[in-house]
């Protein structure tokens, strides 16, 4: 390849990795689908190899898209930091902030802190990425994070906010027709709710915090926003934060004194921006947001009650 391709067409061969098809990739870049053949085929030409196979099930990626994507990837984050930086302003709070958060904390915990930042400064734009995959900070597909895990990367500011316990709860009115546990044991006997399959992190937490083997799921679920919808339903007792538990009357701890996990949790920030306005209040905000609901976590939980 003798010529450096368009920076456009390396955003292209990405929308269709991610959609799967010409059609699908054109209407999330807004573009047409024949602009988004010719950027495909512009840039098999340069590299001189195929990118995709159509099959019935939609465009197949060869293995040589397969080796671009990660560096597709890189540009498209690039572009979008550079973006935002390019979008704030020295003296004032303004431009854009990319937030990466847990699923859980993304929807249940945030907005509730990002409101009154957002009422405070008008100008202030907010993206929120809501995943339980860890987005690198050095790399800018973030500029804040809220993290499960201890950051280990250097350049970063770190601000560790405590623990946020985790237990096992139910609703209400399964315990009303099942029964309150009065022992890890007696969960056996229970309808439990968990993981589909065990990744690291769930591998070390039963390290921790081991569950008898005898215990099984009989709803299982890999998002954790589907097992708390699940403990809301009424599904089983399964395990969630005790402070989101805290904010709905009919979800009740179970063995809150036998089983208790303390997830760690820290705000980060790539210490580059800290200078910036923006970044600097989002940061604090979340800090101070996320502190206090871990204080109103430990304020709330206590002993479980049985239902009459």
């Amino acid at each position: 390849m003798s010529k450096e391709p368009n920076w456009d067409f390396y955003r292209t061969l990405l929308a269709v990795l991610q959609h799967g098809s010409l059609s699908a990739a054109a209407r999330d870049l807004g573009l047409t689908q024949p602009t988004v053949g010719r950027h495909i085929d512009a840039l098999e030409q340069m590299m001189g190899a195929r990118l995709f196979v159509r099959s019935a099930n939609g465009l197949l990626p060869s293995d040589t898209a397969l080796e671009l994507k990660p560096y597709a990837e890189t540009l498209a984050a690039t572009s979008a930091a550079l973006l935002r930086t390019a979008s704030g302003h020295r003296d004032r709070v303004a431009g854009t902030v990319r937030i990466s958060a847990s699923e859980v904390i993304g929807v249940e915990v945030l907005p509730d802190i990002l409101a009154p930042l957002m009422e405070a400064h008008p100008e202030l734009n907010i993206e929120l990425s809501a995943s339980d995959v860890i987005e690198d900070l050095l790399n800018r597909e973030a500029d804040i994070a809220v993290r499960m895990a201890e950051p280990t990367q250097d350049a970063l500011i770190v601000r560790r906010i405590g623990e946020i316990p985790l237990g096992f709860h139910a609703h209400r009115r399964y315990l009303e027709q099942r029964g309150m546990p009065q022992s890890i044991a007696e969960l056996a006997n229970h309808r439990l709710i968990g993981f589909d399959r065990q990744t690291a992190y769930i591998r070390a937490m039963l390290k921790r915090f081991p569950v008898p083997e005898s215990l099984s799921f009989a709803f299982k679920a890999d998002n954790t926003l589907a097992q708390f919808s699940a403990i809301r339903a009424g599904l089983g007792i399964g395990i969630c934060q005790t402070g989101l538990a805290a904010k709905d009357a009919d979800l009740l701890p179970v063995l809150p004194q036998a089983f208790e996990i303390p997830l760690g949790t820290w705000v980060v920030m790539n210490e580059g921006i800290k200078t910036s306005p923006r970044y600097r209040v989002t940061f604090d905000a979340l800090v101070d947001g996320l502190t206090n609901y871990i204080k109103t976590t430990t304020r709330k939980s206590g002993p479980s009650v049985c239902p009459d």
